[in-house]
């Protein structure tokens, strides 16, 4: 029988502007707004929370999951499925439940993305590059044609769109055909979110910071949403609004119609992994490495409550102030010492001089296991420079870069003295 455990997490009193939900006990990966009103959220912790945001209140703590999460959807009629890197995907009744209604199980890796389209019909993104339509008796077609991990689906009036690292965007056929999909774009760059816009377009969100509006027709629009991968969309319930949240730290507001910033959600500096939309949307939540879901007034940007930065431990003796500041996107996934607790990615204590794949008790990708590389300056370097997805392609690693050389040297100065 498997461990359940139950959170109490007590009631905070809040005004009704004045929302900043703390439960998590790790970065918070996805977020859905249920049809029931309840918002969802789901994090590195393995949990899934599911919260009354009129009341700032968890309504109740779902830890069934094996693996930190990545993805959620709301489920039309009620409920969420959830998943992640354990590639089982849950279907949670509307008000939740000690375990799930449903499992769907038959990935052969991490669930990356999910996708509920109104007729009910399911989709999941994963590492291994296959899109999946989930039928009601649990059973899964498979679609294949990525060349890397799917980042990000949704649906269309056309069918189910599919983002991927390999950098296209993909159209498949849902009615049965066969075949890898109708590549709608090439962009070369790992696209890590995909949102639905009205009238069959598209926004991609790239590894290279840039939001890509994608028209019916082919043509492509740009805007810089920042030098960080952009890693979540959220179009507003008119369509009107684009929210993009990066691993920088912060969040844009765009209007659609013309690409113009509106606003910036400047939180506590730390990446953001998700981002959706208040079914009215007046306000929108985002969720992040800070633990935290936070609501915004979407007319302004403002926040809906105190955004205080987080406090941060002492840096080590010598430790170099700007390396720091880079390494707040890493620090998502990794420890720097070995007396931590355990995330999504292994402590990197000792880094400089071990071989990849080494730590015990990690379970590292089958590509990381082979332990052919020896961390050095210059390695690690090469990671950052050429991307994980080219240095040790089939990573469970987000995509992550560091293309200015002088916040890379600083990083490398800071992770010799941090990771002693």
């Amino acid at each position: 029988m498997r461990l359940i455990l139950l959170l109490v997490l007590a009631l905070v009193p809040l005004s009704p502007r004045a929302q900043d939900l703390a439960g998590h006990g790790g970065p918070v990966r996805a977020l859905a707004v249920l049809a029931d009103g309840m918002l969802a959220s789901a994090g590195f912790d393995q949990a899934v929370i599911l919260w009354d945001p009129a009341a700032g209140k968890a309504r109740r703590v779902m830890r069934w999951h094996a693996g930190a999460l990545s993805a959620l959807a709301a489920l039309p009629g009620g409920g969420v499925a959830s998943a992640g890197e354990e590639g089982r995907i849950a279907l949670w009744p509307a008000g939740g439940a000690a375990e799930p209604l449903r499992v769907l199980e038959g990935n052969d890796g991490p669930v990356t993305a999910l996708a509920a389209a109104p007729d009910g019909v399911l989709a999941s993104g994963g590492w291994d590059g296959t899109v999946r339509l989930w039928a009601r008796d649990g059973t899964a077609r498979v679609l294949q044609g990525h060349a890397g991990p799917v980042g990000g689906l949704a649906w269309l009036p056309a069918g189910l769109a599919s983002a991927g690292a390999d950098g296209t965007l993909r159209l498949w056929d849902t009615t049965g055909g066969s075949g890898g999909g109708r590549v709608l774009a090439e962009f070369g760059l790992p696209q890590n979110a995909l949102a639905a816009l009205p009238g069959g377009a598209l926004a991609a969100g790239g590894a290279d910071g840039v939001v890509r509006i994608l028209g019916p027709d082919g043509t492509v629009r740009e805007m810089a949403a920042g030098s960080r991968p952009v890693v979540a969309l959220a179009a507003s319930p008119d369509g009107r609004v684009l929210a993009a949240a990066s691993m920088g730290g912060s969040a844009g507001l765009w209007s659609v119609a013309d690409g113009r910033l509106l606003h910036t959600l400047e939180g506590p500096g730390l990446p953001l992994w998700s981002v959706t939309f208040a079914a009215d949307g007046r306000s929108l939540w985002t969720g992040g490495q800070d633990r935290r879901v936070r609501r915004w007034d979407a007319a302004t940007g403002a926040p809906l409550g105190p955004v205080a930065p987080v406090s941060e431990a002492a840096l080590p003796a010598g430790a170099d102030p700007e390396g720091a500041r880079v390494w707040r996107a890493c620090s998502a996934c990794h420890a720097l010492t070995d007396g931590e607790g355990p995330m999504a990615g292994p402590t990197l204590h000792g880094l400089f001089g071990r071989r990849m794949g080494s730590v015990p008790g990690y379970a590292y990708s089958e590509r990381l296991a082979r332990g052919d590389i020896t961390w050095t300056p210059e390695t690690v370097a090469d990671l950052f420079t050429r991307g994980p997805d080219l240095v040790t392609p089939g990573t469970r690693m987000p995509v992550q870069r560091v293309g200015e050389p002088a916040e890379l040297a600083a990083l490398i100065r800071f992770l010799e003295v941090a990771t002693r």
